[in-house]
């Protein structure tokens, strides 16, 4: 598929997807003409990403999540970067944790007023 049906299919902006594409976090085929082509499991790989990018967890950490499933072996140089991105993911979830937390509050607060209002509005019609 070109990027205009990923785009509608993902409802993710045609410049977003090129973005991704430049960071590494897509990688489409490339037809003679240039056109970018696009398989299936592309429009879930941009739906997570997409849904990654609005939680706030930054591209560079988007994509050795993303490549998490290919065998990594880990020497040397690599294992200090390896420690360091242990660190940031660390960071990330404690952020994202706490981001459920507020959420999940805010959320448990609208709910509890909403059951307020519709309660008095019963009340009232009766």
């Amino acid at each position: 598929m070109r990027i205009g049906e990923l785009s509608k299919r993902t409802r993710i902006p045609i410049r977003m997807l090129r973005y991704y594409e430049e960071r590494g976090l897509l990688r489409p085929e490339r037809a003679p003409s240039g056109y970018r082509h696009y398989q299936e499991a592309d429009v879930e790989q941009a739906k997570l990403v997409s849904s990654l990018v609005r939680s706030g967890l930054p591209t560079r950490l988007i994509l050795p999540l993303l490549q998490e499933n290919q065998p990594n072996q880990v020497d040397g140089d690599e294992a200090d970067g390896e420690e360091d991105l242990v660190a940031l993911f660390d960071a990330e979830f404690a952020r994202l944790d706490s981001q459920v937390k507020c959420l999940s509050f805010s959320r448990n607060a609208v709910q509890q007023h909403l059951q307020r209002l519709r309660t008095n509005r019963a009340k009232t019609v009766d």
